[in-house]
């Protein structure tokens, strides 16, 4: 099989490489004059794309983003995306692992699990000047390398993700505070989990819920039931695994957990109206 290419921290191409854990670059001096062009790959860590000007295209999962200036585009571990980046952009590329921020406190958590849900946020430019002062500190304190620069990043990089969080729109009629919060549990378990657990009441246990508890959250939130969401991570874990590697369709349903090859075919025909060969064959 051949896996996903995935894209650390570690390993990054950067000037600084001051931490395993963050990395902060300007834009204009990654692309140095050359358009930046990324096939399919995921990250094992936080990915920010900061835009004050520029073009091109952020596709995460399959989704489309054009580019513009004064929007910030979020990506989370294992999520699969492809850039291209036109020459003359500018803004910042934030990159960190979830250790990195204080995440034994509650709050922490919660606002790193809302921005890297939001995908895409686009502003008008004195809300994006608010949130790019907050970056140019960051910047500021990484090159400067002084004693506890790390500890000045993480507190800044924390009031950025909060006021990104403030500045995303939010629907009218969503879920409570405590039903958005379980959604976001919810979403994050179905994730990380749904290779080797496709059950609702397994979640539900997990969660310390009942499943018409959890499925009335799910519902609330999404307007989609508990199954209904297992099943849409299936299938976009199966066109990951479809375009971003070499692997036939066996491989894949091993990968997610099935055993009956032909089972897997009819269930992603069923929900995408296509064989998993076909899709590959249309998306290329």
């Amino acid at each position: 099989m051949k896996a996903i290419p995935v894209r650390s921290l570690s390993t990054a191409d950067t000037s600084l490489r001051l931490s395993d854990e963050f990395d902060i670059r300007s834009i204009d001096r990654v692309l140095d004059g050359k358009d930046m062009v990324q096939a399919l790959h995921r990250h094992d860590h936080y990915f920010l794309l900061v835009i004050t000007e520029g073009e091109g295209m952020h596709e995460c999962d399959f989704r489309p983003h054009t580019v513009v200036p004064h929007t910030i585009y979020a990506m989370r571990p294992g999520q699969v995306h492809r850039l291209d980046l036109k020459a003359g952009s500018s803004g910042y590329i934030v990159q960190f692992k979830p250790d990195f921020l204080a995440l034994g406190d509650h709050g922490a958590r919660l606002v790193l699990r809302r921005a890297g849900h939001l995908e895409e946020v686009r502003m008008e430019e004195p809300q994006y000047a608010g949130l790019r002062g907050l970056l140019d500190r960051i910047a500021k304190a990484y090159d400067d390398r002084k004693e506890g620069h790390l500890l000045i990043v993480r507190a800044y990089l924390g009031a950025f993700l909060a006021d990104l969080v403030l500045c995303a729109p939010m629907t009218e009629k969503g879920p409570n505070s405590y039903a958005r919060e379980r959604l976001e549990e919810l979403l994050e378990l179905i994730e990380t989990r749904v290779h080797d657990t496709k059950e609702v009441a397994a979640y539900a246990d997990l969660m310390h819920l009942s499943n018409f508890q959890m499925n009335a959250i799910a519902k609330q939130g999404t307007g989609r039931t508990c199954s209904e969401l297992i099943n849409d991570q299936i299938i976009l874990e199966a066109k990951r695994y479809l375009l971003a590697t070499t692997d036939q369709v066996g491989q894949v349903a091993d990968r997610l957990g099935y055993e009956d090859v032909s089972y897997f075919i009819r269930f992603f025909k069923k929900h995408t109206g296509h064989t998993p060969e076909g899709f590959r064959q249309k998306s290329a």
